[in-house]
């Protein structure tokens, strides 16, 4: 079996630059999924996040859970469950406008280091889609261009934690889905596994990496490539034992940014261009309702919807 692609970052700054560029491009064509080291973000500060998110569940999330599976008798399904996750989650939102200091029960500590956190991640998303044009042969900072829209790019964390199950044949932790936006940035837990994603009809285990960021492409950056990259199915698979900690960051178009094949990817007489033109927002809009469907039906449906063209970018980043 092929080896899970582990990208050291510091190498970029070598002479196993080239080899390294290579690894991100197969990673990007084959998998959809790559796993990041050397990434540039402090292991002091991950750490701390990971220390603060699994106090923080355990003083505010962990009850509410156990009331949910209660309420749901989900401790003793006989069949299968298709309607819902085995997790307990909530969403930060960092832009275009912050709400961190909207949500309620997080301590002042924690507030200050998902921020800071949050800021490298989108520092760290950024340097990736620059690496991404150059092995796409798209001009310097093209992606970003796109998905700046008019107001700049949504940026999001989702923070779950998926505890002890008694029944993970019959509960998905997370059920099957390609990510709707952009780039995912993910620190996972690094003792507890159970993140997988579909390469060649098999479910292929993501492996728990101390320190290390997840990256998966989404829908978005399928449509821009024309389907040189894809966006890939996965899943969550509830454990038995252990309790494992995600921290998804998501680096999306803003709501009114333009999506289309780039130029380069698509023929004069436009015979090649497999994927629709549509506004970002409209998108998420279907998405919403369709997520744990294939993406292919999505894609149709866009095509069916006519963008507003006078919301195409013009601010340049």
């Amino acid at each position: 079996m092929e080896n899970f692609p582990v990208v050291d970052m510091g190498k970029l700054n070598t002479q196993e630059r080239i080899p390294t560029m290579n690894m991100i491009k197969d990673a990007c064509e084959h998998w959809g999924f790559f796993e990041l080291v050397n990434h540039g973000i402090s292991i002091e500060l991950m750490d701390t996040v990971e220390r603060l998110t699994k106090e923080h569940y355990k003083k505010c999330m962990e009850q509410r859970f156990k009331e949910m599976v209660a309420k749901k008798c989900l401790e003793s399904v006989q069949s299968e469950i298709n309607d819902l996750d085995w997790e307990s989650t909530f969403f930060l939102r960092h832009l275009p406008v912050s709400n961190i200091s909207e949500i309620p029960d997080l301590d002042e500590d924690y507030r200050k280091v998902m921020k800071e956190f949050a800021q490298e991640l989108k520092k760290l998303a950024e340097q990736l889609l620059d690496l991404l044009c150059e092995n796409l042969g798209l001009e310097k900072g093209y992606l970003k261009k796109v998905f700046y829209g008019s107001k700049g790019p949504n940026f999001g964390t989702k923070v779950s934690n998926y505890p002890p199950c008694p029944t993970p044949d019959l509960i998905k932790g997370l059920r099957a889905h390609t990510d709707a936006g952009g780039i995912i940035l993910l620190f996972q837990d690094d003792k507890v596994s159970g993140l997988q994603l579909l390469k060649d009809g098999q479910w292929l285990d993501v492996p728990p990496m101390r320190h290390s960021i997840v990256i998966n492409l989404g829908d978005q950056l399928e449509v821009i490539t024309n389907g040189k990259y894809k966006s890939v199915m996965h899943r969550v698979i509830a454990q038995t034992d252990g309790n494992r900690m995600s921290i998804a960051s998501f680096y999306n178009p803003g709501n009114d940014a333009i999506i289309a094949p780039a130029p380069i990817f698509v023929k004069e007489d436009e015979t090649n261009q497999v994927y629709p033109k549509f506004v970002f927002d409209d998108y998420m809009k279907l998405y919403v309702g369709l997520k744990f469907q294939e993406k292919e039906p999505r894609f149709e449906a866009m095509k069916a919807i006519e963008p507003n063209v006078n919301l195409a970018p013009t601010t340049t980043v």
